[in-house]
């Protein structure tokens, strides 16, 4: 996630192009995102058998219909270090009233308008299986369902915009619809729920406009933006976390949301059914001995502190514990059969 987006703009890994910042009249004051190496922003996200162009037509197979979490609140599967850092954004005086005062509704309706007049709003009449895959993940995770948009883009990627007073959205690339399976696109769908159901828009939204105002003063000004701003990157890199775990909850199986991680580091259609969830699972194993010792953590705390989004093979392995964790199943004991497996 870029600093300088200045609305709830959330997703889980690729960065986007610059373009809608300039069109607001935004610079970006740095690159910190996941995988290009040009100044850009960057949104929270995570990401078909090949959907190609929107052709899921049944519901995902699975053996037993899935399980609903009547009564999940966010903290029931919320980050340790996800809540941390949520704290230390808290103790941050004024930060709500300057975040409302700097952002107005000239802006909120600027990034509304780009995205409705560029993209296909998915609805129970217009590529209804997708909308019937956000449905149920939103029933899953006992949430109301936002919008969701389809939009033309070659970068896979995923991302929310919550937007003060107005219903937020989700919108998916069709790259990243043609990159993923059903289960692995609902799972990304997911995520981007787990930021609305745990309210990540509305610290994102505050901090990333006070980082961006503290650019603009000199000195004294600039040294508080790249405090606030390393605090901001790792409750970025911690709710990435939480999410991932969001998407777990509605695919209930981890090498799901493990094969989406692997498939947005280095997957691509025409080698997608050749990737092996294990072998991605073992390479992060081997990450973690590799950057155990002093020199390899020193390397890892740089390769990492100014990324939005933990490396994948750390939520990899993330994702892959907390499965087996008695946190997770206690949540699964809780949890009631959905009675249909689709709803639409």
């Amino acid at each position: 996630m870029a600093v300088s987006v200045s609305a709830p703009v959330l997703s889980l890994c690729y960065n986007q192009s610059g373009e809608l910042s300039r069109r607001l009249g935004y610079r970006l004051p740095k690159k910190v995102g996941f995988s290009s190496s040009r100044r850009s922003v960057s949104y929270i996200g995570f990401g078909a058998e090949k959907v190609g162009r929107f052709r899921v037509r049944v519901p995902i197979c699975r053996a037993v219909p899935p399980l609903l979490f009547k009564d999940l609140d966010a903290d029931d599967f919320r980050h340790p270090l996800d809540k941390q850092n949520t704290l230390l954004l808290r103790a941050i005086p004024g930060l709500n009233e300057f975040g409302k005062a700097l952002l107005g509704s000239m802006t909120e309706q600027i990034m509304l308008l780009e995205n409705i007049g560029t993209s296909v709003l998915v609805s129970k009449n217009q590529l209804s299986d997708l909308h019937g895959l956000l449905v149920e993940a939103a029933e899953i995770l006992n949430i109301e369902a936002p919008d969701l948009y389809v939009r033309q883009s070659p970068v896979p990627n995923a991302y929310t915009l919550a937007i003060s007073g107005k219903k937020p959205f989700i919108v998916v690339h069709t790259s990243l619809i043609e990159l993923l399976t059903r289960a692995e696109l609902q799972a990304v769908l997911a995520h981007e729920l787990g930021h609305l159901k745990c309210d990540h828009g509305v610290w994102l939204t505050f901090a990333n406009i006070l980082t961006l105002g503290a650019y603009t003063v000199p000195a004294f000004g600039q040294m508080i933006a790249r405090t606030l701003e390393e605090q901001l990157l790792r409750w970025l890199r911690s709710a990435e976390l939480t999410c991932d775990r969001a998407a777990l909850l509605v695919a209930q199986d981890p090498k799901v949301v493990v094969s989406v991680l692997m498939k947005l580091a280095g997957g691509c259609p025409s080698i997608a059914d050749q990737l092996n969830v294990d072998a991605f699972l073992e390479q992060a194993r081997s990450y973690d001995k590799a950057s155990s010792s002093p020199l390899g953590w020193y390397i890892r705390n740089a390769q990492t502190s100014q990324l939005s989004h933990p490396l994948p093979v750390l939520r990899a392995r993330e994702i892959d514990e907390w499965s087996r964790s008695l946190e997770y199943r206690s949540l699964l004991k809780q949890a009631n059969r959905i009675s249909t497996v689709q709803k639409v």
